[in-house]
């Protein structure tokens, strides 16, 4: 998850969920409790709340937008909410979603070559399919949690909505380098 789960967050005090522990030293020292005042200001403009922060986010300058997407938040992250937690490619951002078991995987997503020439990734899987990809269009990650890959069994996986991007995702970061090889 690139943020904290939003699950709960009205009425959290800002940098304390447990379960995300890359907050930046201004997030974990800001004092402030999400609430719909505080939020608005969040959404309107991240470093404007809490200047140092290391959101990416410019902001929603339109107040209708903010309030629309407050109610969203306000519905969707309450405790036993009936919205959708995640639709598309979008992973589930607003609960967190939940982040496929990677031990198992059907043979398309279990990557068997990885070779690189010029400014192109070719990923064979094992079920023998090839697929190109542009070196910008593939993401190389590393989950070393229960539910991340097998020692030397990188897993791809879909990461844009039009097919062209993917991630491959290792077990440690030292099978990267050994897994790709100069191929033209």
């Amino acid at each position: 998850m690139t943020g904290p789960s939003l699950a709960g967050v009205w009425n959290r005090k800002a940098g304390t969920l447990a379960s995300f522990t890359r907050y930046s030293p201004a997030i974990k020292s800001a004092n402030i409790e999400w609430n719909e005042e505080t939020l608005d200001e969040w959404i309107a403009d991240p470093q404007h709340l809490i200047p140092s922060n290391q959101m990416t986010f410019a902001g929603i300058k339109d107040p209708q937008q903010r309030v629309d997407l407050l109610a969203f938040l306000k519905q969707a992250t309450q405790s036993g909410a009936s919205v959708a937690q995640g639709t598309g490619n979008m992973g589930g951002m607003i609960g967190g979603g939940r982040v496929p078991n990677l031990k198992s995987l059907d043979p398309a997503a279990r990557v068997k070559e990885i070779t690189y020439c010029k400014d192109t990734y070719t990923i064979t899987t094992a079920n023998s399919e090839t697929r190109k990809f542009w070196e910008r269009n593939l993401r190389l990650k590393t989950d070393a949690s229960g539910d991340g890959p097998e020692k030397d069994a990188p897993a791809l996986l879909p990461a844009g909505m039009r097919g062209d991007r993917a991630d491959v995702i290792f077990a440690d970061p030292a099978e990267i380098s050994a897994h790709i090889a100069a191929k033209c």
